[in-house]
């Protein structure tokens, strides 16, 4: 009776689990490899481009653009005035002086057509004062009538007594007799309201009158003094 044999497997025959274990084998080769091996960049703090290259032995760097947009970045054209400029700097200057001077002019005629020599009066304020009284106020009444009430500002106090003379007021007076009243306001001796009046009788004549009215301080009194002057 013949035996029989039990075939086994050819040789030549791959394993059946070879094909399923090659993509794993794969991926852990891959996972183990540096990443310098695999064209990755290296890990660490990013590279940075330099933000300008250097220039070349013997030339100058070249100039960036925020340089060029820099405030400081000037071209002399514009550091120097042109010689037009120039010229029309000085013409805007002497009609400014022009316009002064013109205004003063007109300012001048509008007072001689206004106030005419044969009518005008001017009363003037000076103070030779600082110890025994501090002016606030003056009032003027000229024929009974009030033409002016003055409030002084410490700015223009302190330039009267500094040795400055104020005109006062500026009016028309017909040729013949007239009184000037006026009256004092301020601090006196030991910073009391101090409140004085003073008046005057004058003869308007043909031409203009001036008049002055005066503040001392009366050292032997130990208090001012209040008068009005005619400018004859």
């Amino acid at each position: 009776m013949p035996q029989m044999t039990r075939a086994g497997p050819p040789t030549d025959a791959a394993p059946r689990h070879a094909a399923p274990l090659a993509p794993l084998l794969a991926g852990v080769l891959l996972a183990a490899l540096p990443p310098a091996a695999l064209g990755a960049p290296p890990a660490g703090p990013r590279a940075t481009t330099p933000a300008a290259s250097a220039a070349p032995p013997g030339e100058a760097p070249a100039a960036t653009a925020a340089d060029a947009n820099s405030p400081l970045a000037t071209t002399p054209a514009a550091t120097e005035a042109s010689p037009e400029t120039r010229g029309l700097d000085q013409e805007i200057q002497d009609l400014k002086k022009d316009v002064v001077d013109l205004n003063k002019d007109l300012f001048i005629l509008e007072e001689e057509l206004l106030f005419p020599a044969n009518t005008q009066v001017a009363v003037f304020l000076s103070l030779d004062v600082g110890q025994f009284f501090a002016l606030d106020s003056v009032q003027l009444k000229l024929d009974r009538k009030e033409v002016i009430n003055y409030l002084y500002t410490p700015r223009e106090v302190d330039a009267l007594l500094k040795g400055g003379v104020q005109r006062l007021y500026l009016g028309n007076l017909k040729v013949g007799a007239h009184e000037l009243v006026a009256f004092f306001n301020g601090k006196g001796p030991n910073e009391r309201a101090y409140k004085r009046g003073a008046s005057l009788r004058f003869e308007k004549g043909v031409g203009a009158k001036y008049l002055e009215l005066k503040i001392d301080d009366r050292q032997r009194k130990l208090q001012p003094e209040f008068e009005i002057k005619d400018w004859e």
